[in-house]
């Protein structure tokens, strides 16, 4: 089933340009300052003498925020405008890392760091919902799964770009140059940014084969794919360095591990957006969840060698499901209710990423770090009777 677009104006090839260019911008950006973050940890640590806690307080304050805003900050831009509202939101996030470059003490770097992640929860419902409405029908998939690979390469250039300026300058300064930086982003965002009319209500929509109750239960269906996805991912993240340890891995090869995962989820994002566009989601999240629930298992017999060779095969599959889960948020909702819908499918994935770390760290410690892994591949392969469940509510594929 797919949801029926209301007649609206159509949207030209400049707004699809501009459109495209402020929200991969945006993503970037904001993804960028929020992977930023671990860069500046261990110089926190030594500059204020932190222990760990302390320092995964300081990155709550920032995930926690961007998190739990992103509903409100869709509703808000309901009343303001979304161009308003993400200029807003990027503005408070490079004034945010500007304000912690100049904070002379633990306190205020807590507050511009809540500042920051406030700013932050803009992004994601904001600039998705731009995506959707400049590529309506069949082309959003591969739009927003392009627009999610564009946060990737933010985490890539933004961490780049403050490791580079801490060769020659201190911390404070770099944080001052990079929220300087956001600020003018802001600008380019409020000056480029499409105003779209208001979408009318939509005044019909396909039934589905039970009466319609299938519509009601596929976002909420498509949600808890996203979630569980997204714990696994974040949980296998946190014990990989464990795993590579007992196979007798130094600190310098974690690195290269993790590298080699990111760099693989990366192509994964991209790819698997072609896949889903060609494929149907519910054939390319079978496909990236058992690549990945039997990658991470093999990872536990193979030899360190081995290990990483496979790690960028399973960075592919590990990543490539977020991209066809977020295409298919518009062929679920009724377009007036997207912007919604976004925010409560980023609040959910990136609650379920934040959480689930300590919860299979807690089965790590009362059995072993193997068996909480094979729990975490076990979760993958649970998304695989959701997601067949529901295959009625999405388009058919070509």
């Amino acid at each position: 089933m797919s949801v029926a677009t209301p007649q609206a104006l159509p949207v030209t090839r400049r707004e699809e340009r501009r459109a495209a260019g402020v929200a991969f911008g945006a993503h970037a950006l904001h993804d960028g300052f929020t992977d930023l973050i671990y860069v500046m940890l261990p110089i926190w640590q030594a500059e204020f003498g932190l222990g760990y806690a302390a320092l995964g307080a300081l990155r709550g304050l920032f995930t926690g925020a961007m998190a739990g805003l992103q509903i409100p900050a869709g509703g808000l831009a309901g009343w303001i405008g979304a161009p308003a509202v993400l200029a807003l939101g990027t503005a408070m996030t490079g004034g945010g890392f500007l304000l912690a470059g100049t904070s002379g003490g633990l306190v205020m770097l807590a507050v511009a760091l809540l500042i920051a992640g406030v700013g932050s929860s803009t992004q994601h419902p904001l600039a998705s919902e731009l995506v959707a409405r400049a590529f309506p029908g069949g082309r959003a998939r591969k739009a927003l799964g392009t627009y999610n690979f564009a946060g990737d390469i933010g985490k890539m250039v933004v961490p780049l770009a403050a490791s580079l300026l801490l060769v020659v300058l201190a911390w404070r300064e770099t944080l001052t140059v990079l929220g300087a930086a956001g600020l003018i982003a802001a600008l380019v965002i409020f000056l480029l940014t499409p105003r779209f009319a208001p979408l009318p209500p939509a005044t019909q929509a396909r039934v589905t084969h039970d009466g319609g109750r299938r519509m009601r239960l596929a976002f909420p269906l498509l949600l808890s794919i996203g979630v569980l996805d997204s714990a696994t991912r974040m949980a296998f993240l946190t014990f990989l360095p464990f795993i590579l340890t007992a196979k007798g891995a130094n600190l310098p090869t974690i690195g290269i591990a993790l590298t080699l995962v990111f760099a693989g989820g990366a192509v994964g994002k991209l790819a698997c957006t072609y896949i889903g566009a060609r494929f149907g989601t519910v054939a390319t999240v079978w496909l990236t969840e058992v690549v990945t629930a039997v990658g991470i298992a093999a990872l536990l017999p193979l030899p360190l060698e081995a290990a990483l060779v496979l790690l960028p095969v399973v960075g592919v599959a590990l990543n490539g499901t977020s991209s066809v889960l977020y295409g298919s948020v518009p062929d679920l909702v009724e377009p007036e209710k997207r912007t919604r819908a976004f925010g409560i499918f980023y609040t959910g994935t990136i609650g379920a990423g934040a959480v689930s770390p300590a919860v299979f760290g807690v089965l790590g410690d009362l059995m072993s770090v193997t068996a909480s892994v094979i729990c975490v591949a076990a979760m993958a392969l649970a998304t695989l009777p959701i997601v067949t469940v529901l295959r009625p509510a999405l388009p058919s594929q070509p």
